[in-house]
């Protein structure tokens, strides 16, 4: 058996990894595929590859690319959601802040420095005409966290993923001002380089077994059901998502990583571009 350490989200793009890991498909191929849930997100996930803590990170595109190019001693290997993710923008139910306009130059709760969320917090900023170089930011670590920050006013807003952040509008901790999808594919599968060198084959075997399942997942009975029962959402928010969401089963193309790192670039995320050979394996 080799033991291969993954790291994502506990978010239901993710229910693919679960499925086949319950299902016993990498055991089949003596894989001992070990997944850690990271509710900390991307910025975590970084520092995870950094410190070799996992050999494979499903990350979102502008936060690996960000920290790749700031010496991540990693490479992408694959899209895994081509959809853009949608990113909800929030307040605090007893906010004074009604519309977009309000934030320009308030706080934003994040997860952590490079996260998702720190991220769009500028390409929103960016959308919306506002100074993109002096956002004020508030760490939170986690959607918990944010809760708090919202409520206690210790930050004004938060973007997080709009449907797993419903269940929160819905109950009424948070209010939902908008969206904010990202201009580019939103997860990829990262991996180590040092595991890429020396089992390039056990890492092309786990993509085949994901990549099976991704293309069928919409098909699976009930899945809207399984989703929304294991992630405590409305199956007809779920089912929603389920239509606006496509799983990848493909590298980026050299064409698509150039444009995501240019708009990247602009938004002055990343300050140098690197080349694809050197970032897609």
């Amino acid at each position: 058996m080799k033991t291969i350490r993954i790291a994502g989200v506990p978010e239901h793009f993710n229910l693919p990894w679960h499925l086949c890991i319950e299902n016993g498909e990498f055991n089949e191929v003596d894989i001992d595929l070990q997944w850690t849930d990271v509710p900390e997100g991307t910025g975590k996930m970084c520092q995870m590859l950094r410190d070799n803590e996992t050999d494979i990170a499903i990350i979102l595109t502008e936060g690996i690319l960000k920290d790749i190019s700031n010496g991540n001693p990693s490479s992408i290997v694959q899209i895994y959601v081509q959809s853009p993710l949608l990113w909800g923008i929030h307040v605090g139910a007893q906010s004074a802040y009604q519309k977009l306009s309000d934030l320009n130059g308030k706080k934003a709760a994040i997860s952590r420095i490079g996260s998702g969320s720190q991220l769009m917090s500028i390409v929103n900023a960016k959308n919306e005409g506002w100074d993109t170089q002096n956002i004020p930011f508030e760490i939170v670590n986690t959607i918990d966290g944010a809760v708090t920050a919202l409520t206690n006013g210790t930050a004004d807003y938060f973007m997080w993923e709009r449907f797993m952040t419903k269940p929160l509008v819905d109950n009424g901790t948070f209010r939902h001002l908008g969206d904010c999808p990202t201009p580019w594919p939103s997860f990829v599968i990262a991996v180590r380089n040092e595991v890429l060198a020396t089992d390039k084959h056990v890492i092309d075997q786990i993509l085949e077994i994901i990549n099976t399942t991704t293309r069928e997942f919409k098909e699976i009975p009930s899945i809207d059901r399984t989703l929304a029962n294991r992630f405590n959402q409305k199956t007809e928010d779920i089912q929603e998502w389920l239509q606006l969401t496509r799983w990848s089963q493909k590298k980026p193309d050299k064409k698509t990583f150039e444009k995501i790192q240019n708009q990247l670039f602009d938004l002055k995320i990343i300050e140098t571009k690197a080349a694809y050979e050197s970032v897609i394996k």
